[in-house]
């Protein structure tokens, strides 16, 4: 009964990191399991059968909320969904203990790209609403499933900042169209486990306890990425990222730093995220402020607006001021 209660609260609160920040579940969850001795094969599984579930339910509120993009999930989903099947036919085989570091350094690659553009930058909107073209999504999607099956988690933290990074779409909808496309990814990857597996080492009541969490915390999140400013979410993301990858890569055989170069590492790191996270609040409410004053400023001072001519006034019902 308490490992149903602290699988429960671990759903909670892996969703809603996923939900609100478009990465988590799987890394959260699958870690978890493996602190209570399942074999990375079962916890993969376990955890991807919940996300079908989670998934569904997160994808539904992020729809109700408007963060949606479904062009973006048939691009990226159903590719995401083929590396997600291979994914998990490899796993049930083979070790992907070698390929780790290697994704851990891209990944902080790009927690650092956008930890430095939204803290500094914030969103570029000239490019905001322009398409996501499917030569992009459809390799993204099949490497960021692939490693998503392969690794009990994945999906969110290769395809979010990757799409993010574009200066595309905003971060909210980002989120819930990664989010969104997840189910399908869920969906493959545990169809791809049930072939080659079966149903060994996967316990049911495990994969109900993930996802009776899951469920519950699927709506808050999807409200909460809707009214967090995007500057903050970016911000928050990229901290996370680099925060993530730093420690395992420090932890790694590649780097295998002692436990005291470790801590000052992940220290300074935490200590510049919260930097950031503060500067990005505060250019955040000066954004705000100048557009609300622009918004008060009388329309015939506002930049660049000519006032009309007399002529105008008159087919307007107006009379034209004297001469």
């Amino acid at each position: 009964m308490k490992t149903l209660i602290l699988l429960a609260l671990a759903g909670i609160g892996a969703q809603l990191v996923d939900g609100s920040l478009g990465m988590g579940y799987g890394v959260t969850s699958t870690t978890l399991l493996l602190a209570l001795g399942t074999n990375p094969a079962a916890a993969s599984a376990t955890v991807h059968l919940a996300e079908i579930g989670t998934n569904l339910a997160s994808g539904l509120a992020h729809w109700r909320f408007g963060n949606v993009d479904w062009k973006v999930v048939a691009r990226i989903g159903v590719p995401g969904a083929v590396g997600a099947f291979a994914g998990a036919t490899v796993l049930s085989t083979v070790s992907t203990a070698v390929a780790a570091p290697a994704m851990q350094l891209i990944l902080l690659a790009l927690g650092l790209y956008l930890l430095a553009r939204f803290t500094l930058r914030g969103i570029d909107r000239r490019h905001l609403g322009k398409p996501m073209r499917t030569r992009f999504l459809a390799p993204l999607g099949l490497a960021a499933g692939f490693i998503d099956a392969t690794g009990g988690g994945g999906w969110g933290p290769v395809s979010t900042p990757a799409i993010l990074a574009s200066g595309r779409m905003e971060p909210r909808r980002t989120i819930g169209s990664i989010d969104t496309s997840e189910f399908l990814v869920s969906l493959a990857a545990s169809l791809g486990f049930l072939f080659a597996l079966g149903s060994q080492g996967i316990d049911l009541v495990w994969v109900l306890g993930l996802l009776a969490g899951g469920l519950v915390a699927a709506p808050l999140a999807a409200w909460l990425v809707r009214y967090v400013p995007p500057r903050l979410l970016g911000a928050g993301i990229g901290g996370m990222i680099v925060l993530t990858n730093a420690r395992s890569l420090l932890a790694s055989d590649l780097i295998g730093a002692p436990d005291g170069v470790r801590r000052a590492v992940l220290a300074v790191v935490c200590v510049l995220w919260a930097a950031a996270v503060v500067h990005s609040f505060r250019e955040h409410r000066k954004d705000r402020a100048r557009a609300s004053a622009e918004a008060a400023q009388p329309a015939e001072r506002r930049p660049n607006e000519v006032a009309p001519l007399p002529d105008d006034a008159v087919r307007a019902g107006r009379p034209s001021a004297p001469h």
